[in-house]
This record gives C-alpha cells, sequence and structure tokens, in this order.
C-alpha cells in the first residue's frame, strides 16, 4: 500500500515551473482538481508513451488520491495498476485572448500538474462511495436511491477503479488580457481582447 501524504507538502524540485514562472499558484491546486472535467492521464508503455482523457473524482476534504475508472480491460488502467509512474494532467480554460499582433494571441487559464503512483480499490463499498461521489461532482444534486438507481454489486465488480496517491504537483494560471504591443492603443489597427469562457461553451 502507497502511504498518503499531506498536500501541503507534494511540491517539490521536479514540479518547478521554469517558463513564468510568476504564474505558479499552488495555492490553488486543490481548486483547480475539483473544478476540472477532463485528466489526461499521461503513462509509458515499452518506451512509448500515450496521453489517455479521463473522467475522475478529486475531493481535498477527503483525500489526496485522484480516482479513474473504466473497463478491467483497459491497458492504461492495467498498467497503472501495476505501480506504474504516472502523470496526471487539468486544465481549465478561463478565456481567448486575440490581440492586434499574431504571435500574441493566448488564452487564460488554470492548469495542475501531478505524478503519482496508484493502486486497485477492490472493496465494493468503497466504490460506490467514490462513484456517487463522481455522479455529485459532475451533476450537482444528484442522488443515488433518488435521482437514479444506486449501482448494484455486478455493476461495481465490473467496473475497474484505481486510486492515484498524488507525489509531486504542480500549479500554473494565465489571467487578463492580451500583451501585444499595440493592445493597449485604442486607436490601433485591428483588435483585441478577451473571448470569456461562455462563449466556448
Amino acid at each position: 500500500m502507497f502511504n498518503r501524504v499531506n498536500m501541503e507538502n507534494l511540491a517539490i524540485p521536479k514540479t518547478q515551473i521554469h517558463r513564468h514562472p510568476e504564474r505558479s499558484v499552488p495555492e490553488e491546486f486543490q481548486f483547480i482538481l475539483e473544478r476540472g472535467r477532463v485528466a489526461h492521464v499521461g503513462f509509458c508503455q515499452n518506451g512509448q508513451p500515450y496521453v489517455i482523457p479521463f473522467s475522475y473524482h478529486f475531493d481535498s476534504k477527503t483525500s489526496n488520491c485522484i480516482y479513474l475508472h473504466g473497463a478491467h480491460g483497459s491497458r492504461a488502467l492495467q498498467l497503472l495498476g501495476a505501480g506504474a509512474p504516472v502523470c496526471v494532467e487539468v486544465t481549465l480554460v478561463d478565456g481567448l485572448l486575440y490581440s492586434r499582433t499574431a504571435i500574441d494571441h493566448s488564452m487564460n487559464y488554470h492548469s495542475a500538474v501531478c505524478f503519482g503512483r496508484a493502486q486497485w480499490v477492490t472493496n465494493n463499498d468503497e466504490k460506490a462511495a467514490v462513484f456517487e461521489k463522481m455522479v455529485s461532482r459532475y451533476f450537482p444534486g444528484r442522488k443515488a436511491s433518488v435521482d437514479y438507481e444506486a449501482a448494484p454489486a455486478s455493476h461495481l465488480e465490473g467496473t475497474a477503479l484505481l486510486e492515484v496517491i498524488l507525489e509531486a504537483w504542480s500549479a500554473k494560471a494565465r489571467c487578463g488580457g492580451p500583451n501585444g504591443p499595440l493592445d493597449h492603443e485604442a486607436n490601433a489597427a485591428g483588435s483585441a481582447g478577451v473571448l470569456p469562457v461562455d462563449f466556448l461553451v
């Protein structure tokens, strides 16, 4: 079994942000994971790197791990369940920036990158609790046995669940408007501004 560690002790040098270090936001790491919807899970098999998108569950109030689920035959889950190191990345897109110069088009975002190793969750009661919390996170207000039928034992046993224990992490954010040389000149040619996240939906 992997030992759990305190969240405040997880930021270690290997996750130091070198490009735009002023954008480091370690205090927002949990917020990003709690708000995210898609985790990009990276791993390496026989020298070949892979990145697979997963839905996931994270709750800073109860744990310092990320839960991934899927089919028992999933190559990614089988590899990670055997102890292979894993990298998990989550990004929140806050807006798209358009600039008067091509190179200064960008985006506002929050992102978290974490490293760890996984272990299988096999107890059906624990699996049921995680899945119910996950449904509630993606669909706020929905409750088992009220809004949907709770998962029977056959469904729980037929679904693989991994607990990724977080060993190291970093978080980064960009906010504000475009920073092109003419973007703050009202009379300059072209246009500049921010497309809010609502526009992207």
